[in-house]
């Protein structure tokens, strides 16, 4: 884990400054970006849960995704369309994070929410596997915190539906990280202490 993300995660006091991180990252990187191009209006519409779990391990952050899971499942998908499971005190080590993927996938199967509600990865040091540690494009999943982003598998249809190319918008995003560069991606969080 980088430095500056051991350091943030030990200065989380309270659930507000995970949310506020997250939303700041959420607002200049992932909508400022346009790294995805259906955040904006779930965002914008407030039909975007963020939730903070106090988790200090791996069995009750499960528990702690399973609850949202249900909390997903069950809330009216016009009010809330996807939600955002922050756990700032667990799985810091992104490896340890990655293993954890693997539970979250059983827990879908065993709520038979799998086809139903998908999660989608972020970290503070996350990595895609065929990429350096320090290379750019890994910032296009790099959060302030560690997150499970849990998505309807409808609302990823209707994006299709509508003409957008799912399949183009990870090569579209390495090549604005890209552009962005090292320099321009520490610029975009220059006002804040909280930089993912």
């Amino acid at each position: 884990m980088s430095d500056g993300a051991r350091a943030e995660m030990a200065q989380v006091p309270h659930d507000d400054d995970a949310v506020a991180a997250t939303r700041r990252w959420i607002e200049r990187a992932v909508i400022g970006l346009n790294l995805c191009p259906f955040a904006r209006a779930p965002y914008v519409q407030e039909r975007l849960r963020i939730a903070v779990s106090r988790a200090t391990d791996v069995e009750s952050l499960a528990e702690d995704l399973r609850a949202e899971l249900e909390w997903l499942r069950d809330a009216d998908a016009v009010e809330y369309e996807t939600s955002l499971l922050v756990h700032p005190f667990v799985l810091g080590e992104f490896a340890d994070y990655n293993d954890f993927l693997d539970v979250a996938d059983a827990l879908l199967e065993d709520m038979e929410l799998d086809g139903e509600i998908q999660v989608a990865s972020f970290h503070p040091d996350y990595q895609f596997a065929d990429a350096p540690p320090d290379a750019i494009e890994n910032a296009t999943n790099r959060s302030p915190y560690p997150t499970l982003h849990l998505l309807r598998e409808s609302s990823i249809d209707r994006a299709v539906e509508s003409g957008v190319d799912t399949d183009a918008i990870y090569e579209r995003n390495i090549e604005t990280l890209r552009r962005l560069g090292s320099e321009g991606w520490r610029t975009l969080w220059s006002e804040s202490t909280n930089a993912p």
